[in-house]
């Protein structure tokens, strides 16, 4: 069996999914850049629900550098304890809200070096700015991302970078700007991690992942759960 998809069966894959999910968004609850750039730092290790019941009422009187820096870390921490990792990402948002301010009059730069010198800012939380903020075709790589790039046979990469390498190469360019959103929700929806709902999914039998369960989709069955997202 083939490792990897070719390009014609990658644009499939892309169109079925884009069939869908016509204007995929990110499920994280913002109201600016920099609430967007806080929420993807918290979303580590945690779900984007979770981060939006921690977030909602903190953006209400917190939703730009000035205002986090003058709740201050204990403030922030007393938000966000219901989210993994808390105290270490209490002081990042106080950190990078600070390095913001010192570095970038307070606003949200347009810069992937910039933006991963912030304080809990990594390449993943980059591309993820960069793509939703700033419109730029970039594949933010997350474990959602990795398992299905590397399932369905668009990518065989052992690293995340070596998978976004791998998915800018192979998807056409009129799919690259909701490919990291289509591939992150096919993931948290059908392609779960533990046992994937191959039967309703669009792509089974494109897909080249080998431990299939139970028998191959029809591409004509209903769009799953979670079809529709809304960017708040």
């Amino acid at each position: 069996m083939a490792k990897r998809l070719t390009k014609a069966k990658a644009e499939e894959l892309y169109a079925r999914l884009a069939e869908i999910r016509p204007d995929p968004r990110t499920e994280l609850e913002y109201t600016n850049a920099y609430t967007l750039l806080v929420a993807v730092v918290l979303s580590a290790q945690a779900t984007d629900k979770g981060v939006n019941r921690a977030t909602a009422p903190m953006f209400k009187i917190a939703d730009t550098p000035a205002k986090m820096l003058k709740l201050g870390e204990d403030g922030v921490a007393s938000y966000i304890k219901t989210i993994g990792l808390w105290r270490n990402k209490a002081k990042n948002v106080i950190a990078l809200s600070q390095a913001l301010i010192d570095h970038h009059d307070g606003e949200v730069p347009r810069d992937r070096e910039a933006l991963e010198a912030l304080p809990g800012v990594g390449r993943k939380t980059a591309n993820v700015v960069l793509m939703e903020v700033f419109g730029e075709g970039t594949i933010a790589v997350d474990t959602h991302v990795f398992r299905v790039g590397n399932r369905t046979g668009l990518s065989d990469g052992k690293t995340p970078n070596e998978v976004e390498a791998q998915l800018m190469r192979i998807t056409p360019q009129k799919f690259i700007h909701g490919a990291h959103h289509w591939l992150i929700l096919h993931g948290r929806y059908t392609c779960i991690a533990r046992k994937p709902e191959c039967p309703r999914c669009v792509i089974a039998d494109i897909c080249l992942y080998k431990d299939k369960t139970r028998a191959i989709a029809s591409t004509k069955k209903p769009a799953p759960s979670g079809a529709k997202s809304k960017k708040r």
